[in-house]
């Protein structure tokens, strides 16, 4: 009965411990644009919130839903400078986790929504690596979208919060 009651018990912590990983993060982003638009815009940011489950030790799968901006520089030309709209993105992904004692690596793909004119949008991929602080995590990353065929794309360096 001794032996039943232990094994008991370390299945329930064990249980507890992977749902402890589960649970919303909210994060937010600044990058550095890179490829083709850093011709064109200088900052990124980025917000997002995710959900995610414990499927597996160490394993953590969910959903995304996030804001990215990137900030377009205006355009001078011989009649004087144009005023150009920002481009706005709003990106639903999968999102997956591999957690290690105090690092974690993992990935978000999925589509973003263009919120500009003449912005249909595209398919969304953020591979990332972060380090867990407690309940917050420092994040590096790329974030690429590719549009009609046109990478957009940043490194970025982020905070997220769990609750």
């Amino acid at each position: 009965m001794k032996k039943l009651l232990f094994t008991l018990s370390l299945v329930l912590i064990g249980y507890t411990s992977a749902l402890a990983q589960s649970g919303f993060t909210l994060g937010a982003n600044i990058g550095m644009p890179v490829g083709d638009i850093e011709d064109y815009s200088d900052f990124k940011i980025g917000a997002d919130i995710a959900y995610r489950v414990n499927v597996v030790p160490m394993v953590d799968v969910g959903g995304l839903v996030g804001y990215s901006r990137f900030f377009i520089d205006d355009v001078d030309s011989p009649f004087g400078s144009l005023e150009t709209n920002d481009i706005e993105f709003i990106p639903i992904a999968a999102s997956g986790r591999v957690n290690f004692a105090l690092l974690f690596v993992g990935a978000d793909l999925g589509y973003a929504i263009g919120l500009d004119d003449e912005n249909d949008g595209g398919f969304f991929y953020r591979p990332l690596v972060g380090v867990k602080l407690g309940p917050v995590g420092v994040i590096g990353s790329y974030s690429g979208i590719n549009v009609d065929g046109n990478p957009i794309g940043s490194i970025n360096l982020g905070v997220e919060f769990g609750f």
